[in-house]
């Protein structure tokens, strides 16, 4: 049976269209809004969304940076108190356990943000491998989380806490912010590719939160969003996503995310693995040449070779036009590309990634 996170009356309340989504029961759509008026609304204003389905595990104690460190492909070392970085989770083998944001709140302390459909495995995993003078906390069902997204979400936050009390670098956050009586993580994060924050808070204070923020973006434009204009929003943004463009059997030097995999570190789980491989396979995005919308598992023809297929694909909203994310050989991202949609072929062009910046 699916979960419901601490705001699922929030959505009922709002009118969303709930679906099970990695075992949660969480809006896709609101009613007399849906996926492109949400997603306008991210891009153009700013709208909110519940991702309390989110994992959150903390490692704490005087091993805990060394020994995160050790469980991640990004270097944590060094980071300031208050800064988040991303990182792959790697397994033995080189694939990804999961993608994750690490969050320093002191030297001895770490918050980890995982994605809910690995929450658990992530869980089992980091607690049975972490060594030293370490403690091990699960603290995902008393979290929620939600996040505000869009140019005018500085404005919106500006209503319930000072200058001073916003994070104000890119991939920081600030710690026990009071919003509207509720004590808050306020981090400068998100997954659509605008200006937004994260709010994290006790589970039982989610509905109170949620409904504080939206109270103070109504006038301004703001909008609850959901699950299909997070996608939208992140597919143009070139983020991946884990079980499309990550995953346990796809090897991390396979997927563009080499700015977070420090090879030259001493050590890291499946370092071994990825010094042995040679890639052959390259995340690359593109936009179709006729008419037609590439989507997830549609194989990637160059004449009679299958050379790759489609981990993401859809409409974007914001360029009117279909774009996709494609896992394909190594040297083929030159060559005439189709796509097998339905059956019929439809011709591939390659174009930079992210899709869409932000003005």
């Amino acid at each position: 049976m699916a979960k419901r996170t601490p705001l699922y009356d929030c959505h009922i309340k709002h009118g969303g269209k709930i679906v099970d989504f990695a075992g949660y029961e969480l809006p896709v759509q609101y009613d007399g809004l849906g996926v492109i008026t949400e997603h306008v609304a991210v891009r153009t204003k700013a709208g909110l969304f519940d991702v309390s389905h989110m994992g959150e595990l903390i490692v704490s104690g005087p091993d805990a940076e060394s020994a995160l460190n050790y469980l991640l492909t990004n270097d944590i070392r060094g980071m300031y108190d208050g800064q988040v970085r991303y990182s792959v989770l790697p397994n033995p083998n080189g694939g990804a356990i999961d993608d994750v944001l690490i969050y320093r709140v002191n030297g001895e302390k770490f918050l980890i943000v995982v994605n809910a459909s690995n929450a658990d495995k992530d869980a089992a995993w980091i607690s049975s491998n972490l060594k030293g003078n370490v403690k091990f906390e699960n603290v995902s069902s008393k979290v929620a989380q939600i996040a505000l997204q869009g140019p005018i979400s500085k404005e919106i936050m500006l209503k319930l806490v000072t200058e001073d009390e916003l994070p104000q670098k890119y991939y920081s956050f600030k710690w026990e912010v009071n919003v509207g009586g509720v004590k808050c993580l306020i981090s400068r994060t998100g997954y659509t590719g605008e200006f937004g924050y994260e709010l994290y808070c006790e589970d039982v204070d989610g509905i109170k939160l949620y409904d504080i923020v939206m109270a103070a973006g109504k006038d301004l434009g703001l909008v609850p969003a959901g699950l299909g204009a997070r996608d939208t929003l992140r597919l143009e943004a070139g983020m991946p996503l884990y079980g499309h463009e990550l995953g346990e059997e796809i090897m991390i030097d396979e997927v563009d995310l080499g700015f977070a995999i420090k090879m030259g570190k001493e050590d890291f789980v499946g370092k071994a693995a990825l010094e042995a491989h040679t890639p052959e396979y390259q995340r690359v995005g593109a936009t179709v040449v006729d008419r037609g919308i590439p989507r997830e598992h549609c194989d990637v023809y160059c004449g009679d070779e299958i050379v790759g297929m489609v981990t993401s694909g859809t409409q974007s909203p914001s360029l009117k036009m279909p774009i996709a994310v494609l896992r394909i050989k190594l040297g083929y991202e030159n060559k005439p590309l189709e796509a097998d949609v339905r059956g019929r072929r439809v011709a591939l062009k390659v174009i930079p990634m992210p899709f869409y910046k932000k003005a």
